[in-house]
């Protein structure tokens, strides 16, 4: 008799995005790889259970639609880069157990070119391999916030959010700058 797992194999993937980031980016959140709904998508956290965009809504008291251009605004508006910490791995669907192989992401545009203060990271994943790959080299030690990941089933949105808010210190809106 076969499992699931048995017949399941592991795909070697590439992320398919760029890191969002400006200058004056202040924060910059970083995920572990974008699951095949967020690529499919074709922007971060795209999966709709994903709970991260009703997080930062929350966070921030405004309402978003799915719209790729209007998150990007907003993020950019509130100073927040977002990428992912692995570049290229092995992986099995969505699932971070799973993923082998990895080749992490260059993170030094991303810090040579924005103005990032602190380093946030989606999860445990995340977390990890920051440190093991690119926590020396950046200079920067993350703060390991709960995954907004639909499989993160044993946070709620409050108590992610109780979590997460720490970010709204960094996020200053441009047009509260003047």
């Amino acid at each position: 008799m076969s499992t699931e797992t048995e017949n399941t194999k592991h795909e070697t993937v590439t992320h398919p995005f760029q890191p969002l980031f400006q200058a004056d980016s202040k924060i910059l959140i970083l995920g572990s790889f974008p699951s095949v709904k967020t690529r499919e998508y074709g922007f971060f956290y795209g999966h709709p259970q994903n709970r991260f965009w009703h997080l930062l809504e929350r966070i921030f008291a405004v309402e978003l639609s799915a719209d790729i251009e209007e998150r990007r605004t907003f993020l950019l508006r509130r100073r927040i880069a977002v990428y992912d910490v692995i570049y290229r791995c092995d992986i099995i669907g969505s699932g971070d157990a799973s993923i082998r192989n990895i080749i992490p992401s260059d993170l030094s545009p991303v810090f040579e070119a924005a103005d990032i203060k602190r380093v946030f990271c989606n999860g445990g994943t995340a977390y990890r391999y920051y440190r093991k790959y690119r926590e020396r080299e950046t200079g920067f030690k993350a703060v390991k916030l709960p995954s907004t990941s639909p499989a993160n089933a044993g946070f709620s949105l409050d108590d992610l959010y109780n979590e997460w808010k720490i970010i709204r210190e960094f996020c200053r809106n441009k047009d509260d700058l003047s």
